[in-house]
């Protein structure tokens, strides 16, 4: 009720509050404070690529602790996108942003010295939060292609050839239906995972030559 009346007043103001929301959500680290707490482990000093990631977790903390860090690493993604969809709807061109917002957060980690993830499980939590449209599937499904049928490797150039097919399939297909707003969001959210991608390969030759 409260989201329908600052609507009426100022849209603005209500795109506003679910962008920052979305970001913010995205910005808190689960798979490096879950872990930290409960089993006083940091992924990030354990791996090899000091990803605050989900499958780190999985490998250095158990499946149990995977499984609850994936979850909330793919609900921060999903929850504000999915309100976000219900109450201003997904046709207006920022809710793009909004797809945006909880990814970038990810990716930027303001509250952990900026030093952000890769977005995968959040960016499928956001894709999770439009069903019944596919767009989940334009990421999903060219990411079993590269991991089963033609095999990509090493993991981190699977994921950038992912993300860029899953980017040019999606806004394709929603630039021709007329959703370009899920489309540029579907842009938006590749370039950013692909860019963190590329960050982290970076930042790992930084450390070896060190």
């Amino acid at each position: 009720m409260m989201i329908r009346y600052l609507q009426a007043q100022d849209p603005m103001m209500v795109w506003t509050l679910h962008i920052v929301a979305g970001y913010l959500m995205g910005s808190i680290m689960f798979c490096r404070w879950i872990p930290r707490r409960v089993l006083h482990k940091d992924v990030c000093a354990l791996s090899d690529d000091h990803n605050p990631g989900a499958a780190n977790v999985f490998q250095y903390c158990g499946v149990p602790m995977g499984i609850l860090c994936l979850f909330f690493d793919a609900s921060k993604g999903f929850l504000p996108v999915y309100l976000a969809a219900h109450t201003v709807g997904v046709a207006p061109m920022p809710f793009a942003a909004v797809m945006m917002a909880p990814v970038l957060g990810h990716a930027t980690a303001p509250f952990d010295h900026f030093s952000g993830g890769k977005c995968i499980a959040t960016a499928f939590g956001v894709l999770l939060a439009l069903l019944p449209m596919p767009t989940v599937l334009f990421l999903a499904v060219p990411y079993l292609f590269f991991s089963v049928i033609w095999v990509i490797k090493p993991n981190r150039i699977r994921s950038i050839v992912a993300f860029a097919v899953f980017a040019v399939a999606a806004c394709t297909y929603y630039t021709v239906i007329g959703l370009r707003s899920v489309g540029m969001g579907c842009g938006l959210i590749a370039g950013i995972a692909i860019v963190r991608h590329l960050d982290r390969e970076k930042l790992r030759r930084i450390r070896e030559g060190a």
